[in-house]
């Protein structure tokens, strides 16, 4: 994990400019930093790491040729695909170093072998090639300087220092400088209807055996991987699955992270779950002087003034702060609920699974610039890295393939009336039961912000900051936000027009 710039003919011979873009991105990284160039050609890049794989001798730039690349993430395959290019061609541990000679073998297709989360540049003495992961777990943006381009993993790189057109690399594109932009990957259609003749029982078995191989697959590294808890069912089903893959391997219990306020519901949960699975549980309690202390430091590093993103923002902050003080990696629930239908506004589409079906789609191709650009930003603030084993590129194309009329269901098949109750994510409930204990399998979800008690204390909060009285309301709030926004950063608007929006282009119910 780590952050990374690159430039690719801008004239930068002191160094000054790589040097001012690579200071903003140090929290990504600050086990080691460097900055290379390429021979013979118009690139340097510059690296800030945070050790996870390759510990020892995986620092960046990696070069291998005349090839030189910088990578942000983790490629889980790696170890297999080391065996198939041939191990002796490896000069490093990195499982990065895999990006590169899959490029060199000339395969059309080279990059849809990488199983993982990523964004990269790869750079040879003609050439420039980005890319980034099914989903864009992982950040990367692009901009122009001239004649020139310029890459960083986050937008605070390129703030006030003269680029153009900034933008963020679509989630499973991958640009040439000799060929443009293309989509290497689309995430598949969902099923809406089931058969009558299909069998449920064995779809959510299925579904059993593909999220415990996408948990082990997400937990390889050379350090310890811990766990956010929030007591709900989608960190809780991680934990436990976690949990089970550190027993069976001997090496102790997993280590779970829970924050919230005092007495809060979450913190409440998570300690049941994490007494019911048996993790090593660690406990952080915030207060509103603590969200009033941290608010700037959360928008600056999240990047947006979206209200409903920096509530859900604030709470992850601290976990990742919790957590960073015992490991150096982090599992996380998100995308739960846009594979299964975990969202309030879901209940909605009950009747109509066709339409919840393409929601589902279309939620997941807009992560990138909103639950990930909060998992990512606030969890890199703490130089810590997170995992989202639901987001397994093998487990996407599983669940998609589930009926949503299996994902949300009346809780009696019997009512058949339109306001009838229902149940999101019921298969997926159904599918991890014996997990854990059954009210919390079928507890009534919380939002975040809502669980953590942060709402309440926001409003604290935002009161302590603004000296008045009273509800603030969500006007006033977005406002102040905005307002503290455009105090970090020289060119806030250019940080405010890339930020996503949570119902932007909605499937209608």
């Amino acid at each position: 994990m780590c952050g990374f710039v690159c430039l690719w003919e801008i004239d930068d011979q002191d160094g000054t400019l790589i040097e001012a873009m690579l200071s903003r991105l140090g929290h990504r990284g600050p086990d080691a930093t460097e900055v290379a160039g390429l021979s013979g050609a118009p690139a340097v890049m510059g690296h800030c790491r945070l050790s996870i794989i390759g510990a020892e001798n995986g620092r960046q730039p990696i070069r291998a040729g005349a090839e030189m690349l910088v990578a942000n993430g983790e490629i889980y395959n790696h170890e297999d695909l080391r065996a198939i290019l041939g191990a002796e061609i490896f000069d490093t541990a990195s499982d990065s170093e895999t990006i590169l000679h899959l490029f060199r073998t000339g395969s059309q297709r080279w990059i849809s072998r990488l199983d993982g989360m990523f964004a990269f540049v790869l750079a040879t003495p003609d050439r420039i090639i980005a890319a980034r992961d099914p989903l864009g777990i992982k950040p990367l943006y692009m901009a122009r300087r001239g004649k020139g381009l310029a890459f960083a993993s986050e937008l605070k790189a390129f703030d006030g220092l003269g680029f153009e057109e900034i933008s963020a690399l679509p989630p499973g594109a991958l640009f040439d400088s000799r060929g443009g932009l293309r989509q290497w990957y689309r995430v598949p259609s969902g099923a809406a209807k089931a058969e009558p003749e299909l069998d449920v029982d064995a779809v959510a078995g299925e579904l059993r055996l593909s999220l415990e191989e996408a948990v082990a697959k997400w937990m390889v590294a050379d350090v310890e991987v811990g766990s956010f808890l929030s007591g709900g069912l989608d960190s809780s089903i991680i934990a436990a699955l976690a949990q089970k893959v550190r027993v069976n391997a001997g090496r102790g219990p997993l280590k779970t992270f829970a924050v919230g306020t005092a007495g809060s519901s979450d913190l409440i949960a998570a300690r049941r779950v994490a007494e019911h699975i048996g993790t090593e549980h660690h406990e952080f309690t915030f207060t509103a002087q603590d969200i009033a202390d941290n608010l700037p430091h959360v928008i600056y590093h999240l990047e947006s003034a979206d209200a409903d993103l920096v509530r859900s923002a604030i709470p992850t902050l601290f976990a990742a702060r919790l957590a960073r003080a015992h490991v150096k990696a982090v599992l996380t629930g998100e995308g739960a609920d846009e594979l299964f239908a975990g969202y309030t506004y879901h209940h909605d589409y009950v009747d109509q699974p066709r339409a919840l079906a393409d929601e589902l789609t279309r939620s997941l191709c807009a992560m990138h610039n909103i639950n990930l650009q909060r998992v990512d930003r606030m969890t890199m603030a703490e130089s810590l890295e997170a995992r989202t084993p639901f987001l397994d590129r093998e487990l996407i194309a599983f669940a998609q393939s589930i009926p949503a009329q299996l994902k949300l269901r009346r809780t009696d098949p019997a009512i058949t009336e339109a306001t009838g109750p229902t149940t999101e994510k019921w298969l997926l409930r159904k599918a991890c039961a014996d997990l854990l204990p059954v009210d919390l399998v079928w507890r009534k979800k919380a939002q975040f912000d809502e669980g953590s008690g942060t709402v309440e204390a926001l409003q604290q909060a935002l009161r302590i900051l603004t000296g008045g009285r009273g509800e603030i309301g969500r006007q006033r709030e977005s406002a102040l936000y905005r307002e503290i926004l455009r105090r970090r950063f020289k060119d806030p608007g250019m940080i405010l027009s890339q930020a996503g929006q949570w119902n932007a282009n909605r499937i209608a119910a």
